[in-house]
């Protein structure tokens, strides 16, 4: 009965995981088989592949002849260089010693390679990230840049419709921005009280020329304007004011009797 060391497919749709078993030739290609030497993986980045060493090398010196995708797995966990080695030590032509000298140093430069490789494909992809998140970010800041530049250019806008230039309005801009406080600085008020420059400026802007006191007014009428009645009397002649005891009728009698 030949015996064969090949693949048996297992795994859903797209994404196939097979088992390396070995298996009667004339037995379907996922029916029986005879005994599970390891798994395969192609899923990864490398390809995980893991196989029993000794018992693989057992198969093939028993005669189990590999398939073509077998022989390069069976190659590249080194078992088909063990079996080449054993030959070599049944032939006589070094020890088992030196043989597994061989085998031991081959392992671990294919070993330092796979890991080399996995320490690139890390490299790569943290570069990836890197440069992802930095093109992210350029864009995020042309968003908000763009975002920024409308309200100026509504300013500007305005500004030219009022008959502003735009150097005008960015003169004002930067004036503001200098006269307005940081944030986190405290503003120093003045120590004159309100009530001391409300008075100052009242006296400064009306003189007091301009607001007569009562007493001024006074003295500004003339004493013409103004008569007492007692005075009036006073100036009046003596001939005109007539005699208030003495009638008229009176008098005329006295000088027709004399």
């Amino acid at each position: 009965m030949p015996v064969r060391i090949r693949l048996q497919r297992h795994g859903k749709k797209g994404k196939p995981f097979y088992w390396i078993v070995a298996a009667d030739s004339r037995a379907k290609r996922d029916g029986r088989y005879l005994e599970k030497l390891g798994i395969y993986n192609p899923n990864t980045n490398p390809a995980t592949v893991e196989l029993n060493l000794d018992q693989s090398v057992k198969w093939l010196e028993n005669g189990a002849q590999p398939s073509d995708t077998a022989r390069t797995l069976l190659s590249y966990r080194g078992v088909m260089l063990k079996h080449h080695l054993n030959g070599g030590v049944k032939k006589g032509a070094f020890s088992q010693e030196e043989a597994d000298k061989r085998l031991e140093a081959w392992l671990e430069e294919k070993q330092a390679k796979i890991q080399a490789k996995i320490d690139g494909l890390d490299k790569d992809m943290a570069s990836e990230l890197a440069s992802r998140l930095a093109a992210e970010k350029a864009v995020n800041q042309k968003r908000i840049d763009a975002m920024n530049a409308v309200p100026e250019a509504e300013e500007t806008a305005e500004a030219t419709a009022e008959g502003e230039t735009p150097e005008a309005v960015e003169a004002t801009a930067e004036t503001t921005t200098e006269e307005v406080a940081p944030l986190g600085t405290e503003v120093v008020q003045d120590e004159t009280p309100e009530e001391d420059t409300t008075e100052a400026a009242v006296s400064e802007e009306a003189p007091a020329e301009e607001v007569p006191t009562t007493e001024a007014a006074a003295e500004e009428t003339p004493a013409e304007e103004v008569p007492a009645t007692n005075a009036a009397a006073e100036e009046m002649p003596a001939e005109e004011a007539p005699a208030a005891d003495t009638p008229v009728e009176n008098t005329e009698e006295e000088e027709s009797k004399e």
